[in-house]
């Protein structure tokens, strides 16, 4: 196998890859229009704008009930976005991502069932960063 068949293969492997593609455009308009240094719920709000804009469909603070062995907890976790009905959106405004930010993502993985989340840090320059996370 030669190794732009290799490249080709990985590449078409990536999860949700177009619409993927999408929210980073949304994303990095979001930076190019606002900067660095808001806090989150600033870029929260802008990339909400946004995505509505671009006809990307998403639910905002959607409210997930949480289960621990089978019973259904009080405590409940809220995604920043979820996109395309299997991608969530973590945002930040921090100095950078820190490992407890994407354990904290993995766990909302897990907790959703959802397969894919992008943490979106708006806090760097000269842009935003997304890290990529799936299980």
């Amino acid at each position: 196998m030669n190794l732009n068949h290799e490249k080709h293969e990985r590449h078409e492997k990536i999860l949700f890859k177009d619409e993927c593609y999408e929210i980073q455009g949304a994303v990095f308009d979001v930076y190019r229009e606002m900067g660095f240094g808001f806090l989150e719920a600033v870029y929260q709000e802008c990339l909400e704008k946004e995505l509505s804009r671009r006809g990307i469909p998403f639910v905002a603070q959607q409210v997930i009930k949480l289960m621990y062995k089978g019973e259904p907890l009080q405590q409940t976790y809220k995604p920043d976005f979820i996109c395309f009905g299997k991608i969530i959106l973590e945002l930040k405004a921090v100095k950078e991502i820190a490992p407890e930010h994407r354990a904290q993502v993995i766990n909302y993985l897990k907790a959703t069932g959802i397969k894919l989340c992008l943490l979106i840090n708006f806090a760097t320059y000269p842009k935003a960063t997304i890290t990529r996370l799936a299980l």
